[in-house]
């Protein structure tokens, strides 16, 4: 088998937490420390990787969530993405010329649901005070902490872009590009984050933020579109597969393919040694089998195609998985690629409440717009919709957009055996599904499973499967896709983009390894 380099991991029969920033793990670990829970520990983690890596989410972006609790076989989901304002028009956009939807303009603007996801998460769950959870936020935000190298990168790329932004200028100190290891102060996010941590829903999203996101958005979001709770509890999605039970988000977020991926993959009956060209070519197969159609399917919950649970269902997936040729690949349709600014992160405490939370401004930094001078740099999620009449993901007022994030969480039983995500747009569900296979089929520990090489593919074009494969994968696997009609191209030995994967894998014993993606410099696995 491949000789790999080790993960970062921990293991602990006690509390753990891995996410994307070494600071926003230490946050977690800091309130759990303090005598808060998991879900405690997410809100902190999450709002401090919104300050210190605005490059990846923040409160300007939606959060969707899923929460075992020892004892009971189904997880609860928090859905807490945002809607189209009350002004959205698809036809204006049509009429102005617009093909598809604008991704750096106000129209692809809907009402952030993060805060309300915090507030509904510690509401429901919560143990410490909730203004003792963002402290190591606003103290980051106020007193300041070092650029990592993929801020500095994703604001000088844009810092044309974001020059006049109000909320972007904290991010420039003395309005030069920032550096590694340069000093980012965000006084303004201190501020507005003062007022979240007061609890009062109405002062954020009906003061000041709200005004804000309203003029910065032309009046196309309103007064009373902020003031329309966005925090919904729902039923999760799940399915057998892999001896287990796989849960994620349902439409309107692209959850379902980590899931059809899975459980196809397992329809193939593939071999079990991930070194063998076979697993490659039947998970690249079986993912490509079920994706070219998820923009026809994933929609608002209230007006998507199909029933949840339809999209995973066993004769839908044994179909496909009978069309694979071990040989060749298939036909299928095509979907366009789209990037994603996503932080993925997950916690777990000394009593086995655990937390799979994925939050995301969407484009990187998002739309490139801010909400006055609150520091709120505005996701753009509504890029997610489309312009096509009738379309059940038409932007429509209201509405929520197809989301690309896909939190998952895996039990057996009563027993929780894994919290897996990843940031990755559209390539979410490729890299779950590969690192589930890894660990799960293939016994892979998770840090080796963290550090293997992977896959994706960016787009889909009719019979073509573009594959961009990891620069560490054996040249016989290379050699194999492409004979078998793959168009392999070969990247990076370790892509930031291929990740980062949080995981937390727990064995029937109670031990629980927390393993952080190699691929990314700051993400951090610890446990206590």
């Amino acid at each position: 088998m491949t000789v790999l380099t080790p993960a970062r991991s921990s293991t602990t029969y006690g509390s753990a937490v891995v996410s994307p920033h070494e600071l926003a793990t230490a946050a977690g670990l800091e309130i759990m420390a303090a005598g808060g829970n998991s879900v405690d520990a997410a809100i902190a983690t999450n709002a401090v990787q919104g300050v210190v890596a605005p490059e990846t989410c923040g409160i300007g972006g939606d959060l969707f969530a899923l929460i075992h609790r020892p004892g009971l076989a189904t997880p609860t989901y928090l859905n807490a993405s945002g809607r189209a304002g009350s002004g959205a028009s698809a036809a204006a956009l049509r009429e102005a010329g617009h093909d598809v939807m604008p991704l750096f303009h106000p129209a692809a603007i809907t009402v952030p649901g993060c805060v309300d996801g915090w507030l509904a998460l510690h509401e429901r769950y919560g143990t410490r005070p909730f203004a003792d959870v963002l402290e190591p936020a606003i103290r980051l935000a106020a007193g300041g902490f070092p650029a990592s190298v993929e801020l500095a990168d994703s604001f000088t790329r844009r810092a044309d872009e974001l020059a006049n932004v109000a909320s972007a200028r904290a991010m420039y100190p003395e309005g030069r590009n920032p550096v590694p290891g340069a000093r980012i102060v965000r006084l303004d996010l201190a501020r507005t984050l003062r007022t979240v941590a007061a609890g009062d829903r109405a002062g954020f999203y009906e003061g000041e933020f709200g005004a804000a996101l309203t003029e910065a958005t032309g009046g196309t979001i309103t007064a009373t579109d902020c003031s329309r709770p966005l925090a919904d509890w729902m039923d999760p999605l799940g399915r057998h597969v892999f001896g287990l039970t796989a849960w994620t988000s349902p439409p309107n977020t692209q959850g379902y393919l980590t899931l059809a991926t899975a459980r196809t993959f397992e329809l193939t009956d593939p071999p079990i040694d991930p070194d063998n060209p076979d697993f490659w070519h039947l998970l690249i197969e079986a993912y490509r089998s079920s994706s070219w159609e998820r923009d026809d399917l994933v929609a608002d919950p209230d007006t998507a195609p199909l029933a949840p649970e339809d999209l995973v269902a066993e004769q839908r997936l044994a179909a496909r998985a009978g069309a694979i040729d071990p040989a060749s690949t298939g036909v299928w349709p095509a979907h366009p690629r789209a990037s994603g600014g996503t932080a993925y992160m997950c916690a777990i405490d000394d009593d086995g409440l655990a937390i799979s939370l994925i939050q995301s401004n969407f484009h990187g930094i998002g739309a490139g717009i801010g909400a006055g001078d609150t520091g709120v740099l505005l996701h753009n999620r509504g890029g997610g919709f489309n312009l096509r009449p009738g379309h059940a993901n038409e932007l429509t007022p209201g509405r929520r957009p197809l989301h690309t994030l896909a939190p998952t969480l895996w039990t057996e039983g009563e027993d929780l055996r894994l919290l897996l995500g990843t940031r990755g747009g559209h390539q979410q569900p490729q890299l779950l599904a590969t690192a589930a296979a890894l660990h799960l089929y293939a016994g892979l520990e998770p840090a080796d499973a963290q550090a293997y090489p992977r896959w994706t593919t960016e787009h889909l074009d009719g019979d073509r499967s573009d594959v961009q494969l990891e620069g560490r994968v054996r040249n016989v696997v290379a050699a194999e896709l492409a004979e078998r009609g793959h168009i392999v191209s070969i990247g990076p030995d370790w892509p930031a983009a291929n990740g980062p994967i949080s995981m937390i894998a727990v064995r029937a014993d109670g031990l629980r390894t927390a393993a952080a993606d190699p691929r990314v410099d700051t993400a951090l696995a610890a446990a206590r």
